[in-house]
């Protein structure tokens, strides 16, 4: 499901139009995305959180020459699936 699909659905679940479903849909991305830029957890109950995360740098390997190459340490984003989605996906 792409973006275009996921507004098609809530619009036709809320009865609004594309055009504002489609700015709420926007607008709560953009709220996810400044909370954990920020470095805060967003928690939605029942589908999951999401939070940073850090990995630490490495040594890894060119595939095409063998030779070995730092990857720097970089801030990542986490996704943990909630119980009530987990049990959904499951029972599918």
């Amino acid at each position: 499901m792409n973006k275009q699909e996921l507004v098609d659905a809530v619009a036709a679940v809320t009865d609004e139009s594309k055009a504002v479903t489609g700015e709420m849909i926007d607008a709560v991305i953009a709220a996810i995305t400044g909370a954990v830029t920020k470095g805060d957890t967003v928690q939605l109950i029942g589908f999951g959180s999401f939070s940073t995360g850090a990995r630490a740098a490495r040594v890894g390997r060119n595939p095409a020459t063998g030779a070995e190459i730092q990857i720097p340490a970089a801030k990542t984003v986490k996704f943990t699936a909630g119980k009530a989605f987990k049990d959904a996906v499951k029972a599918s």
